[in-house]
């Protein structure tokens, strides 16, 4: 599950703007507009949750869930060390 705080913040870690993150995942603009203006965890097509996760792990952004080893806790998104 992904929040839009989430996407949010991965597009910014990547540098994409919201047409460009459209591209990259293969959905509409609108499609990411409106998961964007979602409240907390984004509901929507599970097609479409999975090629936005997917496309956002392929540019080396990693989703923290809730039980995720973190300093606060919570949920969040960082960025993938580079594979060597």
């Amino acid at each position: 599950m992904i929040t839009a705080g989430q996407m949010r913040a991965a597009r910014a870690l990547l540098g994409l703007d919201q047409r460009a993150l459209a591209e990259l995942s293969g959905l509409s603009l609108p499609t990411i507009q409106r998961m964007e203006a979602s409240d907390g965890v984004i509901r929507g097509n599970v097609d479409s949750l999975m090629k936005l996760t997917t496309a956002l792990k392929a540019a080396g952004v990693e989703l923290l869930g809730d039980n995720a080893p973190s300093t606060n806790g919570g949920r969040g998104v960082r960025l993938s060390a580079p594979a060597i």
